[in-house]
Parts: C-alpha cells; sequence; structure tokens
C-alpha cells in the first residue's frame, strides 16, 4: 500500500523526475528521510515492482541556499564518480539519475541505489573497524579512472583556521605556520575525500561484531585527484574526534599495514596530517552535529573541540 502523506513529502516536479526514471510498473510506496548529511537532503525511497517486492533507492536533493550554489559542481563530481566505479569493486551507489541544474526539478538532485548496512560510530569494536576502513581506502585508492576527478581543494588557509577556547596556543601556533608551506610534492590517486565513519555502511552481526563487513561507501561528491595522504589525514581526524586522539594516530599506521603507501618523509605526512585537523577548527559544530543526531549525544562542541586540540597537539609532538 503506498503512503501517500508520504510520498507527498517529496516537491512534486522532483517526484515526477525519480517516477519517470522507475521500471514499467514500478511505484514509490513509501520515502523515509535519512539522517548525517550536513549538505542535502536526503531521503530513502522505497519503490514497489510490478512483481510485488520491493527495492529502495536514495535521493539527494541541494536545499539549503549557501549549498545550491555548489550543487552543480558536486553532484557532477558524484554522478562522474559512483559511473566510473561501476562493476569495479568498491562497494559504491549505482548511478540511476541526476539534475544537478535543476532543469527537471524543484532542487538540484541526485538519483542512485540503496545500499545495505549502516554507519556506525560507537567507541565499541572500534579496534575492529579501523582495519577494515583502512583497507577499504587502500582499495579507493588503486583504483585507475578512465577520466581523473578535478584537483583536490584545500578545506583551510592560515588566516581562516579558528583555534578552540584553551587551546594549546604554541602548538596551534606551530601548526598553523606549518601550513603557510607550500604542499609538498605528491604521486596522485583516486581520492574520496570525504572518506570518514560516516561515509561507510557497514553490516554489524550482533552475536558477533568482530565480524563485521563494510557494505558501501556513501557521499562521492567531492571525488577528487591528489595525495593518498589526504584522504587519511581526513579519516584520522575524524576518527580523532570521534574516538580519542589515539585513534586519529592509529589510523595512518592502519593504512600502511594493509599496503597503503604514505608520503616517505615524515614531514610531509604531518602537513597533510596537520591541514586536515586545522580544517575541521572551522566547521566543527557542522561536524559534530550529525554525530549527535545519530545518539553520539555527549560530543558536545566543546568536547569536540578539547579532541581536536589534544589530536593536533598530539600531530606537532611528533616533530620531537
Amino acid at each position: 500500500m503506498t503512503n501517500h502523506d508520504e510520498v507527498a513529502a517529496i516537491r512534486p516536479l522532483t517526484l515526477a523526475w525519480v517516477c519517470r526514471h522507475l521500471e514499467v510498473g514500478e511505484r514509490i510506496v513509501r520515502t523515509d528521510a535519512l539522517h548525517g548529511g550536513i549538505t542535502a537532503e536526503m531521503r530513502r525511497l522505497t519503490i514497489g515492482t510490478r512483481h510485488g517486492g520491493t527495492r529502495a533507492l536514495v535521493l539527494r536533493t541541494f536545499v539549503d541556499p549557501f549549498h545550491v550554489e555548489r550543487a552543480e559542481d558536486s553532484l557532477n563530481r558524484e554522478a562522474g564518480a559512483l559511473t566510473q566505479l561501476a562493476g569495479t569493486g568498491v562497494p559504491a551507489p549505482g548511478l540511476v539519475a541526476v539534475d544537478p541544474t535543476a532543469a527537471h526539478c524543484e532542487y538540484p538532485s541526485l538519483l542512485m541505489t540503496h545500499l545495505a548496512g549502516r554507519p556506525v560510530l560507537s567507541d565499541e569494536g572500534v579496534e575492529t573497524r579501523v582495519p577494515l576502513l583502512a583497507r577499504q581506502l587502500v582499495a579507493i585508492h588503486a583504483f585507475q579512472p578512465a577520466k581523473r576527478p578535478r584537483q583536490y581543494a584545500t578545506l583551510t588557509t592560515a588566516d581562516t583556521v579558528v583555534t578552540p577556547k584553551s587551546a594549546d596556543a604554541a602548538a596551534w601556533a606551530a601548526a598553523i605556520d606549518l601550513i603557510r608551506k607550500p604542499a609538498p610534492p605528491y604521486e596522485g590517486r583516486f581520492l574520496h575525500r570525504d572518506f570518514q565513519p560516516g561515509n561507510v555502511l557497514l553490516d554489524v552481526p550482533p552475536l558477533s561484531p568482530a565480524d563485521a563487513l563494510i557494505t558501501g561507501v556513501v557521499d562521492w561528491a567531492a571525488a577528487s585527484w591528489g595525495p593518498a595522504d589526504l584522504d587519511v589525514a581526513h579519516c584520522s581526524t575524524n576518527l580523532a574526534l570521534l574516538h580519542g586522539p589515539a585513534w586519529g594516530l592509529r589510523f595512518s599506521e592502519a593504512y600502511e599495514e594493509v599496503g597503503g603507501v604514505l608520503a616517505a618523509d615524515a614531514s610531509e605526512r604531518l602537513y597533510w596530517q596537520v591541514r586536515d585537523g586545522l580544517a575541521c577548527s572551522e566547521e566543527v559544530q557542522q561536524v559534530s552535529q550529525p554525530w549527535r543526531e545519530a545518539g553520539r549525544t555527549e560530543l558536545t562542541k566543546r568536547v569536540v573541540e578539547e579532541r581536536l586540540d589534544a589530536y593536533v597537539t598530539a600531530l606537532m609532538d611528533t616533530l620531537g
């Protein structure tokens, strides 16, 4: 039975566009809001098939005016990444349709297949998940696209860093000075550019969490070409804020243990780690809000800032 109230939550033009991309005899029977996204509205669409079964799609819609301005680039990047990743073994959604300029929908939108699994953000089992994340990221970096995505973009400058209150002022000053230097040379790789626990779906057996498996990697809107160190640094920062600074430091080790290759020089690796940590200083609220909505209510803005300070300080301590 179709729940008309739920389906009506999709805007009329967008609903018509989605329906045009369904198979003959299919219909939308249910929609559910998906939480955790920062830049876009996400909905899971349950599709009734003509044979009486169901399948699921995901609709991404950019509605916030600030992000609508960037939607065309983001959706084109995601569509390009999903198209190239199809059949590669990297568990990314399949592209169904994209309307990057809102030519057909009320707002820029993308329709893709739904993947099983869910993000896992709890501290419990993190020691099992870190090697899984590392192995998956190595596989992403091994992908050789027929067409390279756009060059990576840096997300902060020395002048835009927001030093947390009560931070180690000397450590942060040294970190800011570090990213004033030119970026180190690197060998380019295909990057997800937002690879972190919130964008990785897992199947975790309730009776044997150690047997968790990755079922999907989502949100390819920032897919880029750049240094593997940058993707590793981004996941490291997120792990440090979610689970404590030690896990941020651990991730780069885990990446190398499963065959990943980082910059040979420790100072070059540090540059990318610090750059990503400082970039997070500008968006602590945006990063932590979805985590609280997902149940990590203890991760207040203050707690996350304290962890970021401890992580950046720990990174700078590696300089000796």
